[in-house]
């Protein structure tokens, strides 16, 4: 199959940022290289999560990032080059189906 073609090529990366300042930087570049069609900026989320032996509590931002499995190590690679967290989410979620017309822009938007 090719990338245009294949039900099992879009997918979602669940992240978080530290600010809406930093989520929309982040976005914004991955979308303008293409290594993204579309950045969903969730804000005033808190975590709580346990970092070194410690329970944590944060305020933080959700980001849903829709791209295709082929980008996914350079957007990986861009999103960690750019995030402030040591040690950032970015969990990816296969999308097995959905609107095709959708779907044929978020393949276009990262060709």
């Amino acid at each position: 199959m090719t990338r245009t073609e294949g039900p099992d090529d879009v997918v979602l990366v669940y992240t978080t940022a530290a600010s809406l300042v930093e989520a929309e930087t982040i976005g914004s570049d991955l979308v303008e290289r293409r290594l993204a069609a579309c950045v969903n900026i969730l804000p005033a989320m808190r975590s709580v999560y346990r970092w070194q032996g410690r329970v944590e509590r944060a305020d933080e931002v959700v980001m849903i990032i829709k791209t295709v499995r082929a980008l996914l190590e350079p957007a990986r690679r861009h999103f960690r080059a750019t995030h402030s967290y040591d040690t950032p989410a970015f969990l990816v979620i296969d999308v097995p189906g959905g609107d095709a017309d959708y779907l044929a822009w978020l393949r276009a938007e990262t060709a």
